[in-house]
């Protein structure tokens, strides 16, 4: 990998494109050498994103595997482009986390006629013949989410902040969200008074829809479903402007250092933990026995428009600050010096909780 960064350099150095460096100086053919994957990341800006990276190189790396990565940072054409180098470069396999699940299928079919298998990692790429799927059970997710907060509020008003609208998976946390909901609203228990969906899961958005759905409900909300930790804090920064701020019950996920923190603080009533060593560790797995074209295991398949995608699908957890100890800060995810660092230390809990 040193080596192939060096060459790179060279090649921009004498003013040749990355394609050309692609087609001519790492050319690789399937089964030579060690198994080589192409990674093509969304955006790795996010917190959590990194923890991905991370976990699955250092996995890959531990299989005798070498990862050649890239990151669109949220461009759908970008992302094409880098796919379609790390397929001129003879990739063996293609780990993909789409930033679009319908645009991304150009990028299966490119790979098809290059017969290089492709795993989609946590986001599903929709009508497509994508050959695995590895995620959380996302569905279960938004379940998790809005069960959570009707068992502490059953009844009142409340807004619905979803993530992305190109985001498979926002799709399915809002499906698991209605799940629970539903029976709810058709009883009049629940009023649902704003229902958004947030470009690029941004917490500038999140606020904004948050801000229009309090100015709609007069202040009067229950509980806000927000699909993950950037746009709860977008949310509760817009409760905090009218005084609300843990009083207004905000559910998260992804357990990152910001949402932890409110959870500590009791603006965040929780978030849904989603273990990325292990997700990562066996997206690792697979990627280098697809590419040896070797069986791979799965528990359950996902529809995705055009097929039932194999899939092995993880178990979410949910977090809040009786279990944060037992969770989060055990597995290493984050630091219990950093979650508990606004609080003081003689207010700490014990480090099991």
């Amino acid at each position: 990998m040193r080596n192939a960064r060096l060459i790179l350099v060279a090649c921009l150095l004498s003013g040749l494109s990355l394609a050309t460096f692609s087609c001519k100086r790492l050319q690789h053919k399937p089964g030579e050498g060690p198994v080589r994957i192409g990674v093509s990341f969304d955006s790795l800006q996010l917190e959590r994103w990194q923890h991905d990276r991370d976990h699955f190189v250092k996995r890959a790396e531990e299989l005798g595997a070498v990862v050649v990565l890239q990151s669109a940072d949220g461009n759908d054409a970008a992302q094409v482009q880098q796919a379609e180098n790390l397929l001129t470069q003879g990739v063996d396999v293609l780990v993909l986390v789409p930033h679009n699940a319908e645009i991304a299928a150009s990028i299966v079919e490119s790979a098809k006629r290059e017969k290089v298998p492709v795993l989609a990692y946590d986001r599903l790429v929709r009508d497509s013949d994508v050959d695995f799927y590895i995620s959380f059970d996302n569905v279960k997710v938004g379940e998790l989410q809005a069960k959570y907060l009707l068992d502490r509020v059953p009844k009142g008003n409340y807004v619905l902040i979803g993530g992305s609208p190109t985001d498979n998976n926002a799709r399915m946390f809002r499906a698991g969200q209605m799940n629970i909901l539903k029976p709810a609203i058709e009883r009049g228990d629940v009023t649902i008074v704003s229902d958004q969906w947030t470009k690029e899961w941004l917490p500038s958005e999140a606020l904004r829809d948050t801000e229009f759905a309090l100015v709609k409900a007069q202040n009067n909300v229950a509980a806000i479903v927000a699909s993950n930790d950037s746009t709860a804090g977008g949310a509760i920064q817009a409760l905090d402007e009218q005084g609300l701020a843990g009083k207004v019950l905000v559910s998260g996920q992804d357990a990152d250092l910001a949402g932890c923190q409110r959870v500590v603080a009791g603006t965040q009533a929780m978030t849904v933990y989603k273990p990325i060593a292990p997700l990562a560790s066996q997206a690792a797995d697979l990627a280098v026995a697809m590419a040896r074209r070797e069986p791979v295991p799965a528990n359950g398949k996902v529809n995705n428009g055009f097929k039932d995608v194999p899939a092995l699908l993880l178990q979410p957890v949910v977090v809040d600050k009786s279990n944060l100890g037992a969770t989060v800060i055990r597995d290493g995810f984050v630091k219990r010096e950093d979650v508990y660092r606004n609080v003081p230390r003689s207010q700490w809990p014990p480090a099991t909780q």
